[in-house]
C-alpha cells in the first residue's frame, strides 16, 4: 500500500512538471518564438495560451510593443562646414520575431544595428543641409528622411523604426565661441541697418506733416482775410446806412463811443474849450 501511494505521487510529479514543460503562455504585450535544440520552428507565437515538446523544445519571447533607443550624442559636419554635437533618440518595434532572432537573436544587438545604421543616416542627412536649416522648421522633414531610410535598412533584422527624433543640437565648445561671435556682429549689423531704414523714415514723415503743417496754416490766413474782408465790408456798409438815415444822431452816437473809449479812469487830456471832441459838452 505505502509503496503505491509513492509511485502514484512520483507519476502525479512528472505528469506535473510535463504540463508545465508543455503548455506556455504568451502575454499580449509579447510574442514568442519556439526552438528546438536552438533552431527555430513554425512560426511567430501570438498572445495566447500555447503547447510545445517538453524537454526538447524552449520558448523565447519578444516585447511586441515599442521600444526606445536612446543614442550617444556624437559630432555631425553640415554642408556649411559647421560641427554640430547631436543627441537623437528612435523608437522602433520588432516586426518579424523570427527573422529578428535569426539576424540579431537580443536586444542588445538590435541597439548596436540601430546605432550604426541611424547615426549613419543622420550624418548623411545633415551633411546635405546648412547649420540654419537643421535649427530651422526643416528639421522635422529632414528627420522624416532619415526615418524612412534607416526602416529600409533595418527592414532585414525584422526592424521597423517608426520616429527618430533629435534631442538636442549643440556647437562643440571650441567652435562656440567664434560662432556665437560671428551670429552676434550679424544680429548687429542687422539692427543697425533697421535703425537707419526707421530715421529714414522718421525723417520722411517729419517732413510730410511740416509741410502739410504749412499748408494748412496757409488756408486757414487765407480764409481768415477772406472773412475779415467781408466784416469790414459789412461793417462799412452798415455804418454808411446808419450815416445816412441820420447824421446829427450818427455824430452824437459816434461820441458818446470816443467819450467812452478815450475818458477812461486813468487818461489825462488836455483840451481847448472850444475843441471839437467837447462839441456835445458845451
Amino acid at each position: 500500500m505505502k509503496n503505491s501511494m509513492i509511485v502514484t505521487a512520483v507519476v502525479a510529479f512528472v505528469v506535473l512538471v510535463a504540463a508545465f514543460q508543455t503548455v506556455y503562455e504568451v502575454d499580449q504585450t509579447e510574442t514568442a518564438i519556439v526552438l528546438q535544440l536552438g533552431k527555430p520552428t513554425g512560426d511567430t507565437k501570438e498572445p495566447g495560451l500555447h503547447a510545445k515538446i517538453p524537454f526538447v523544445q524552449n520558448v523565447i519571447f519578444f516585447d511586441a510593443r515599442l521600444l526606445q533607443y536612446d543614442a550617444k550624442a556624437a559630432e555631425v559636419l553640415t554642408l556649411d562646414k559647421k560641427n554640430l554635437v547631436v543627441d537623437n533618440y528612435a523608437r522602433w518595434r520588432i516586426t518579424d520575431p523570427l527573422l529578428f532572432y535569426r539576424t540579431l537573436r537580443t536586444v542588445g544587438r538590435a541597439h548596436a544595428r540601430l546605432d550604426d545604421i541611424i547615426y549613419a543616416e543622420v550624418r548623411v542627412a545633415l551633411g546635405q543641409y546648412t547649420l540654419q536649416d537643421v535649427v530651422s522648421e526643416k528639421r522635422a522633414s529632414i528627420m522624416s528622411e532619415v526615418t524612412k531610410k534607416s526602416t529600409d535598412l533595418l527592414a532585414p533584422y525584422g526592424i521597423q523604426v517608426v520616429d527618430v527624433r533629435i534631442k538636442r543640437t549643440d556647437l562643440p565648445p571650441e567652435n562656440a565661441q567664434a560662432i556665437y561671435g560671428r551670429m552676434k556682429a550679424e544680429r548687429e549689423r542687422q539692427a543697425k541697418l533697421y535703425r537707419s531704414e526707421g530715421y529714414e523714415e522718421m525723417e520722411k514723415i517729419k517732413s510730410a506733416a511740416a509741410k502739410d503743417r504749412t499748408v494748412i496754416l496757409a488756408e486757414a490766413e487765407r480764409q481768415a482775410q477772406v472773412l475779415r474782408g467781408a466784416g469790414d465790408a459789412e461793417s462799412t456798409s452798415v455804418w454808411a446806412a446808419a450815416v445816412g438815415k441820420d447824421p446829427d444822431f450818427f455824430s452824437f452816437s459816434r461820441s458818446l463811443e470816443a467819450y467812452r473809449n478815450g475818458l477812461s479812469k486813468d487818461t489825462r487830456l488836455i483840451l481847448t474849450p472850444q475843441s471839437p471832441f467837447l462839441k456835445y459838452w458845451r
